[in-house]
């Protein structure tokens, strides 16, 4: 490394915006599958074959138990992706051919940099966030724009960006910050009619954090409280009979806006919603390393706001057990099961086959496995994405950017998928339909 010292974990003391309001208290016999947990994700952090994302890098920071070597290795690790012009000149040039980092990826790297208690006040921190601020205008822009009522990337990443400002006590721009008010007030967003929880909340947690962020109007303030208020009833009325909010893989994120906006430990509709993410933890429903990152944080009732508050040098080793989490039972890969799949744009067939594969494989597996079918190959585009793999092309048919339209995967006839395609695992005679949609 050309700069060795600037991979230490960075001790300046910041900006305190934000304190535990409550202690965070763990039910009985409990603790072991949230340990497993951090487990979990630091054996994914020490996987070098896998690249580094500043989503595992949180989970870790803000859990109670650190392994701080480790996790100073991962930092080392995102710095090289992320700001390879410290890295060495062979990184530097694999790097360059990279695409320009988008909202979303930049505003969780530097929400992970305020996690290490990096110090923005430096060229290269004071590039970053003006790249953000610049990415952001873009966005509010283009739902300036009469014809088109969304961000450039999606109203997710604009909040991410938003809060990501907002954690290292940058101002934002008011007009920036007032279009996200208006899509909260006018419903922005929904998919097709429901309520999307995760871009509610992640929204919810920005305003939470500019709620509380000095240098504001006071009309301005005033309107962003009471849209907290507004997105805590939204996702309150959101909560599910089993206790979830909107869905398994949205309830993590929800419960961190929720802890951060001082819903109580002891109201029941919190309790519950914390008790069943231990329980589908231990059942080993949550395999997606994004959403596993969300999930630590909100089992010890923290949120992507407390990095604001945070002092890492009064951090101490803590030994994690190495425990592991629960596993999908064994799966027989000797067995196939016929999985049939179709693609669609509108009235449009594409593509229609029967896909054989391996019991247990997910639908990602069943996609490549169709390109390989001599008689009628499929052909299939995916980007990488803050979650994971998004199918972005199928037989020639692509997603241009700015376009608001997504390839909707859905369970004959018409069941949205809530999982992406590198998590679902079809069943034996199951019928997936592709299907180009607007949203």
């Amino acid at each position: 490394m050309a700069f060795p010292w600037i991979r230490l974990l960075f001790l300046f003391l910041p900006r305190v915006l934000f304190a535990s309001v409550q202690p965070c208290e763990i039910p009985g016999g409990n603790v072991q599958p949230i340990q497993a947990l951090n487990s979990e994700l630091l054996k994914l952090a020490g996987n070098e074959s896998q690249e580094p994302s500043p989503s595992t890098y949180l989970g870790l920071r803000l859990s109670n138990n650190h392994n701080l070597e480790k996790e100073s290795q991962y930092l080392n690790r995102l710095m090289d992706i992320f700001q390879p012009q410290s890295s060495s000149s062979r990184v530097r040039s694999e790097a360059s051919s990279q695409k320009q980092l988008g909202t979303g990826q930049l505003a969780l790297y530097l929400l992970a940099l305020r996690a290490a208690c990096h110090n923005m006040d430096s060229p290269e921190g004071n590039r970053m966030v003006t790249q953000l601020k610049l990415l952001l205008n873009r966005e509010k822009k283009q739902i300036g724009l009469k014809e088109k009522s969304h961000p450039i990337t999606n109203y997710y990443q604009y909040s991410l960006g938003i809060l990501a400002l907002c954690v290292h006590s940058k101002r934002i721009d008011p007009d920036v910050i007032r279009k996200l008010l208006s899509a909260e007030q006018h419903g922005k967003f929904h998919h097709h009619g429901t309520l999307s929880v995760d871009t509610e909340t992640m929204a919810g947690l920005a305003l939470v954090c500019l709620g509380q962020a000095p240098g504001y109007p006071h009309d301005l303030l005033a309107s962003v409280r009471k849209a907290v208020q507004h997105v805590k009833a939204k996702i309150l009325q959101a909560q599910t009979r089993e206790g979830l909010y909107g869905n398994l893989y949205s309830s993590p994120l929800a419960v961190q806006f929720l802890s951060a906006a001082g819903v109580r430990q002891s109201q029941p509709a919190f309790s519950r919603g914390r008790a069943v993410l231990i329980q589908r933890l231990q059942r080993g429903d949550f395999q997606n390393a994004l959403i596993q990152s969300q999930l630590l944080p909100a089992l010890y009732c923290k949120s992507y706001l407390d990095v604001a508050s945070m002092t890492c040098q009064t951090q101490t080793e803590n030994l994690i057990p190495d425990a592991s989490l629960q596993k999908p039972q064994g799966i027989d890969r000797t067995q196939n099961i016929s999985v049939r799949l179709e693609a669609r744009k509108a009235s449009q067939l594409l593509y229609s086959h029967f896909v054989e594969v391996p019991l247990g494989s997910t639908l990602l597996d069943v996609l490549e496995a169709a390109t390989k079918d001599g008689l009628q190959p499929l052909r299939f585009e995916t980007q990488k994405t803050l979650s994971g793999p998004m199918l972005t092309g199928v037989m020639g048919v692509k997603i241009q950017e700015g376009e608001h339209k997504y390839w909707k995967i859905l369970r004959h006839p018409n069941s949205s998928l809530d999982q992406g395609i590198a998590e679902y695992i079809p069943k034996d005679q199951e019928h997936i339909i592709l299907k180009m949609s607007s949203w």
